[in-house]
């Protein structure tokens, strides 16, 4: 009777570890996939300033709400086969530590990666605690609560990039090089007010390459030929629109145009590129 007493005991001890640990025995699908998760970053290729016959840096707004550009978005929570682009980024900075933020500097409009930010203040940044009013339970009066409030993949409905279009004489090719990327959060006023929207900080992307390598994006045609975020940046599989070229008045397109007319300025400085590109060719 006393062993059968204790064989129960062990085996619920057993049991409630397991639970605990949420392990999963089971394989979730027909095969390991393994090709994504171990892929290498393809070094770009060698580029001297010789051979540099045009150059032009461009920043870019990639709008999540689009469809082309869901495979970013979605999912909003964590799955065990893939993330969004923020959670991607998120887990980079918060758990592994394999990524440098820089912030906006003091002037809250610096992209030149100047400003490295320390844990806390990327911690300040990602779960920021707020003041919030509510009800004291005994006395009925208002007060106010610091409450943490995360910044969940949800909150991030855009992305801003700058960039380099380069045309490599010696290669005869054009390139376009991401310099960095800046997740954009929706910002309101007290009141709820949608006031524009807010960069968190900015990400130098030759670093950034080395973590979206290894996560997966999902693919609308086939799911075993899931792409990386790499990838997806690499081959320009995503839809964004122009709001700022270099100029000698440092400005963007919104401070002299808006609405539909910085869409159509926008379209202007693209089909600039594109003639540029193409009176470089001798036929």
């Amino acid at each position: 009777m006393k062993r059968i007493f204790v064989l129960l005991a062990a085996a619920l001890l057993l049991g409630s570890s397991q639970a605990d640990a949420q392990v999963q025995t089971v394989l979730d699908g027909a095969y390991v996939k393994e090709h994504n998760p171990t892929k290498r970053v393809v070094p770009y290729p060698h580029l001297r300033e010789a051979d540099v016959m045009y150059a032009q840096r461009m920043w870019q707004i990639i709008d999540l709400r689009e469809k082309m550009n869901h495979p970013l978005y979605f999912p909003l929570e964590e799955i065990a086969d893939r993330k969004s682009l923020f959670d991607v980024i998120k887990y980079a900075l918060l758990t592994e530590g394999s990524l440098t933020a820089y912030s906006l500097g003091p002037t809250d409009d610096d992209d030149e990666f100047r400003y490295p930010m320390s844990q806390a203040e990327i911690d300040s940044v990602l779960r920021p605690v707020n003041s919030k009013p509510t009800e004291d339970p005994d006395t009925g009066d208002i007060i106010y609560v610091e409450v943490e409030e995360p910044v969940n993949s949800r909150d991030i409905t855009q992305y801003q990039l700058k960039e380099d279009w380069i045309f490599d004489k010696q290669r005869s090719e054009r390139y376009v090089r991401i310099i960095g990327i800046a997740p954009m959060k929706e910002d309101y006023d007290d009141e709820g007010t949608k006031r524009g929207y807010k960069t968190l900080f900015w990400l130098y992307f030759p670093e950034c390459r080395y973590v979206f390598a290894n996560a997966s994006v999902f693919n609308f045609q086939n799911d075993a030929k899931r792409r990386t975020f790499e990838e997806i940046f690499q081959n320009r599989m995503f839809a964004s629109y122009i709001t700022k070229e270099a100029n000698v008045y440092d400005r963007s397109i919104a401070a002299y145009a808006r609405g539909i007319d910085a869409l159509l300025e926008s379209e202007r400085v693209k089909d600039e590129l594109f003639t540029v590109e193409h009176d470089l060719w001798h036929y």
